[in-house]
Parts: C-alpha cells; structure tokens; sequence
C-alpha cells in the first residue's frame, strides 16, 4: 500500500472516524488499530483454520468459512458475493467490498445479527435469468439477500421493528465501466428506509474497495479502504460485470 490506510469506525452507536493507523502496522482492536490491519481473514491473511465439516453447520450456512485469527482472538466468518450469515456468540463476520454492497443488521436487544454481501440490486429476471437456481445465486441480489438475513435474525428470536442497520461498500472501482456501487448504494439506502428499519451509520461510495469486520455482538464496524490499482481486484471487477447477467451457474467465484 502506497499511501496510508484510512480505516472507517463505523462504531455502535453509528458514529464514523478515522484511524491513522497504516496496513503494516498490525495494530488490533484493543489499541484502536483495524482488526484488519496486516491482513485479515477476511482476505485470508495468516489465520489458523478452525473450519470442520462439524464447526461449519448446517442450512444455508453449510458453506460458509470460519477461521480462527488468534491476532484478534475470534473466529471470523468470511463471506463471498453472494452470501449471507448470521454469526453464532463470540463470532465476527468479514469481508472484501469493491462495487458490491453489505448490509450489517442487528437486533441489540438481542446481540445478535449478521452480514450479507451483494452483487446487484435486485433480480429483474423473475427467474429467467441463466443463473436462476440455487440459494447462493439467488442471494447476489439485494432484494433476496436482505430479506433471506432478516429472516434468519428473525428465526432466533428478534423483532422485526427493533432491527438497526449498517451500510458498507459500493465503490465505483473502474471509471470506465458502469457504476453498479451506485445502483446498489441507492437500492441499499431505499430499501431500509422503506422498511422501517434503523440506518446507524454508512460507509458507501468513493472510488475505493472495502474490507469489513463486523461484531454483531457489539454492533462495531471496522473499514479498511484498500488501495484502488491493485491489479487483480481490478481484473476480477471486469470480469464479473461481464459475466453476471449470463454466466452458467458453477462452483464458488470470489471477487477479489
């Protein structure tokens, strides 16, 4: 990283500052570093993989990774496009962000909440879509992806009326193409606001991607902004906004 990393506190009671802190400087949580400073797993930096078929779970979390980042000491829940998860107790739930966006939700009474990770505002294809099967393929869009992380919130015992909300991501990464963050930080913005909930803090838009450590327990939000040339977060932007209206439905595609 050629300039200092601007790290984004989205704390819990929404407010935003800044962290001078730099990507080498491997500071942790607890002294007001990112907990993805030096790498972090939400971009599989060295972490112990605690991950067994065992520890994975069942339903629509079966595929998600855990891993174990002893510098934070917290097991982390990686999320790729398309998915969404509600962490278990003592759980973070990371991630890496260009154009696409993550809803943080959560029930504070509860202590409970989860992330989701978003590729296109909704499904216009009312299933006629190539990738039109599938819980992950339907969960790239937002409309699906909300409601299919609200539901679950909802299952363990959460109001629908007490849930609060941060935004993150929606960088326009390529000048050159189409400005899918913008489309999605619009759908993201209307969608909380039409259904009632709580809109705490946002960290949306600019130019930059994203990398996101969320604590549902505690409702904090770390933002890492990465730097904009790396090469391949920009070859893997391309190719996904190329290929997300038609591509056959396959294995599991990681951005960035």
């Amino acid at each position: 990283m050629t300039r200092g990393a601007a790290d984004a506190a989205i704390a819990a009671d929404g407010a935003i500052a800044a962290d001078a802190g730099s990507a080498a400087n491997g500071g942790s949580a607890a002294n007001g570093g990112s907990a993805a400073d030096g790498g972090s797993a939400a971009n599989g930096g060295s972490t112990a993989d605690a991950g067994s078929a065992a520890a994975a779970g069942a339903g629509p979390f079966a595929h998600i990774q855990r891993r174990f980042d002893a510098r934070i000491n917290a097991t982390v829940a990686i999320l790729h496009p398309g998915d969404y998860y509600v962490a278990a107790a003592g759980e973070l739930v990371g991630t890496v962000l260009g154009s696409c966006v993550s809803a943080c939700i959560r029930a504070a009474s509860l202590r409970i909440g989860g992330m989701n990770h978003f590729m296109l505002p909704s499904n216009q294809s009312d299933g006629a879509a190539a990738w039109s099967s599938g819980t992950w393929v339907q969960t790239r869009f937002g409309n699906v992806a909300m409601e299919r992380l609200i539901n679950e919130i909802l299952k363990r015992g959460a109001r629908r009326s007490e849930l609060e909300v941060k935004l993150v991501g929606g960088g326009k990464v390529l000048d050159a193409l189409t400005d899918v963050g913008a489309r999605n930080i619009q759908f993201a913005r209307e969608y909380v606001r039409a259904e009632g909930f709580r809109l705490l803090g946002e960290d949306l838009g600019d130019i930059y991607p994203r990398k996101v450590l969320y604590d549902p327990a505690s409702g904090a939000v770390r933002v890492k902004r990465l730097p904009r040339s790396g090469r391949q977060l920009l070859v893997e932007e391309v190719r996904y906004l190329r290929t997300i209206n038609d591509a056959p439905q396959g294995g599991e595609i990681e951005l960035f």
